[in-house]
């Protein structure tokens, strides 16, 4: 980065990013973090220590990327995600060191808006998380988690829904309410959607 253009958003002097790439207002990135030509973050994210965001990877807006995590190819965070510290995004279903993948045997991973994705979670490629999901510390992630669905465990299963606010949710004839936010949500089977 050269010093002759004022920049509206923050690299720490250990963090490398290789042009071109478009980082968005506001947004922080700090020490020893490598952001991969290519790359797409939005506006006021946290990009935490020893972050690396892979080419083409795209974040959202207000994203937060705790310590130790690597965004790579084909994996999309929409606005609002939280990547807890260590937790792992895997690529291929099927490494192998003398058998090198192509870009097109990449999964490809969506985490919608607003998920977190608890310390320590792994998540396998080709997962799509739902808005708002909530997965544990430590969770293996193996399959796709519906909107609001509350998963841990090895292999995370769902115990239970989670409010926009980070609450859990007690459903009662398949309708809740916050108890710390107040906002209203139905249940049928495995899908759940916020009432207006």
């Amino acid at each position: 980065m050269g010093q002759e253009e004022k920049k509206d958003y923050f690299v720490h002097e250990s963090a490398y990013v290789n042009e071109p790439v478009q980082i968005g207002k506001g947004t922080k990135i700090w020490h020893f973090s490598h952001i991969m030509k290519g790359a797409q973050i939005g506006e006021n994210c946290k990009i935490g220590q020893n972050v690396y965001v892979d080419t083409n990877v795209k974040i959202g807006n207000n994203v937060k990327i705790q310590n130790n995590v690597s965004v790579y190819k084909n994996v999309i965070l929409e606005d609002s995600v939280f990547c807890g510290p260590s937790m792992v995004f895997i690529n291929v279903f099927n490494p192998r060191s003398d058998y090198p993948r192509r870009l097109d045997e990449y999964g490809r991973t969506l985490v919608k808006r607003g998920a977190t994705i608890g310390a320590n979670a792994t998540i396998l490629c080709g997962i799509t998380i739902g808005i708002y999901g909530f997965i544990g510390a430590g969770a293996v992630v193996t399959k796709d988690i519906p909107d609001y669905g509350l998963v841990y465990g090895n292999p995370a299963r769902i115990q239970g829904w989670m409010c926009e606010c980070g609450t859990k949710l007690q459903f009662t004839d398949s309708k809740a309410e916050c108890q710390k936010c107040h906002r209203r949500y139905e249940k049928e089977g495995e899908q759940i959607k916020k009432v207006k």
